[in-house]
């Protein structure tokens, strides 16, 4: 049997497994690849809701980095919830020291959750911005952590265009702003070397879950890690997450009503 690619997300732990590095791994094993994780943070919470969020130790989460990467040929990875300073600190220098040049990196720039919970301390965006953005292949923000970063709003198809035409630039990495919360189709826009694409899938009505953000990251990493382009495995990447979506899972709960989760392992051939 022929190993699969190696792909390390450093991310944060969700409790109901519907979102960070829970997602993440359900993700790539789903396409193909092994997954690794670096654990950044450990966060109480369900699809509506963040109850409490314990950060890591920096040194900690650079020493699970140095660990894997001594045990592992990593093909890609991929960052997500980071949640403070001294977290995306040690990520960055980490990445420097043994991943950056050789290896793609995906980094979702997890800023507040579906549900409107935070999940990356104030401080820590200038940092994110100054220490690890430069260091990406790829910066997949949704509308809102777009406009944060753009620093103007991100309402429409043109200036989710501007946008990523402008942080391509800023950070000289590809940027895919994802349009999810636009009215219409569920359309993202990427600029790759200057060049505009978009990518469209219908619109699931109805569904009220979380982590699609993750799983969209890391399926593209998965792509990477498997020698695809960037083009290529972001379009894997949102028909896999279209899936996922389209097929969800759903529960009645005591507390909370119905809940919905993301179906990365289940879903029906293509």
């Amino acid at each position: 049997m022929t190993s699969p690619p190696v792909v390390l997300t450093i991310a944060g732990s969700d409790s109901s497994c519907g979102a960070g590095v829970q997602a993440d791994l359900k993700a790539i094993s789903a396409l193909g690849g092994y997954g690794l994780n670096a654990l950044t943070s450990v966060v109480s919470e369900t699809p509506g809701l963040v109850s409490q969020v314990r950060l890591l130790e920096g040194e900690f989460i650079a020493d699970q980095m140095r660990v894997l990467f001594g045990g592992f040929p990593i093909a890609a990875a991929k960052t997500g919830m980071l949640g403070g300073r001294e977290q995306v600190l040690a990520v960055a220098e980490t990445w420097r020291e043994y991943g950056h040049g050789r290896i793609p990196l995906v980094v979702d720039p997890v800023m507040v959750a579906t549900s409107g919970g935070r999940l990356l301390e104030d401080a820590a965006e200038r940092t994110l911005t100054e220490e690890l953005l430069p260091l990406a292949t790829l910066i997949t923000p949704n509308m809102d952590e777009a406009r944060v970063l753009w620093g103007r709003e991100v309402t429409s198809p043109e200036a989710m265009e501007a946008c990523a035409r402008e942080l391509s630039t800023r950070f000289d990495a590809a940027v895919l702003v994802k349009g999810g919360h636009l009215h219409g189709d569920a359309a993202d826009v990427l600029c790759l070397d200057g060049e505009i694409l978009w990518y469209s899938a219908p619109r699931t009505p109805g569904v009220r879950t979380h982590g699609t953000g993750c799983t969209f990251s890391a399926a593209i990493a998965t792509g990477l890690a498997h020698g695809m382009g960037l083009n290529e495995a972001v379009e894997a990447a949102k028909d896999f997450v279209s899936r996922a979506i389209a097929e969800h899972f759903m529960w009645q709960s005591a507390g909370a009503g119905v809940v919905h989760a993301l179906n990365h392992l289940q879903q029906t051939a293509e």
